[in-house]
């Protein structure tokens, strides 16, 4: 995940699995929206998956 310092904003992302072009494809919609690495942080990660990945960045 590549964040603006300033912002927040999810500029980019960047995944290599199997699943991974499913998980791109809801994370781009994100990411078209203007939604921050806050914003993700407050998602709930959904177990067991390779998506909460995304979710539980720190």
């Amino acid at each position: 995940m590549i964040c603006d310092a300033d912002s927040g904003r999810i500029v980019g992302l960047h995944m290599i699995a199997p699943e991974a072009p499913e998980i791109m494809q809801a994370a781009a919609i994100a990411v078209k929206a203007g939604l921050t690495k806050a914003d993700f942080d407050a998602t709930v990660a959904v177990h067991p998956t390779m998506a909460e990945e995304l979710v539980l960045m720190r």
